[in-house]
């Protein structure tokens, strides 16, 4: 697992940190019972403040995406693969609203965007 950090993007890095984390969850990069870096060795690699590393942690231990086991580190949920997609189309599907709804205050028709996302899927 790669993680890159871009510091002078507009997320904050322990935001980056858990998006990446996610979306290796999601690739099947990282699998259930998947050992994780320890605060201090991510920390150390990705050269940011062990609170950083550590908040990015907690925030995905809240969200039951990671547990910690203590003594031993942390680890990837068994179930967190079904949960995350299933949040992330929940997301994706609120983005498309707003979207479909800034088409309508254009002007657009239905046929209007379905053209529009035919023509950007292909």
């Amino acid at each position: 697992m790669n993680i890159i950090i871009k510091p002078q993007g507009t997320t904050a890095i322990y935001e980056q940190i858990i998006n990446q984390l996610k979306n290796a969850i999601i690739t099947g990069e990282l699998k259930a019972g998947e050992a994780l870096p320890s605060i201090r060795a991510l920390a150390s690699s990705l050269e940011v403040s062990v609170i950083t590393t550590k908040r990015a942690y907690e925030c995905l231990e809240k969200e039951h995406l990671i547990r910690s086991v203590p003594g031993k580190g942390f680890y990837v949920c068994e179930y967190n693969s079904d949960y995350l997609k299933e949040k992330r189309y929940m997301d994706l599907e609120k983005k498309l609203e707003e979207i479909i709804e800034e088409c309508k205050k254009a002007g657009m028709k239905k046929e209007d965007i379905l053209d529009i996302i035919d023509t950007l899927i292909d």
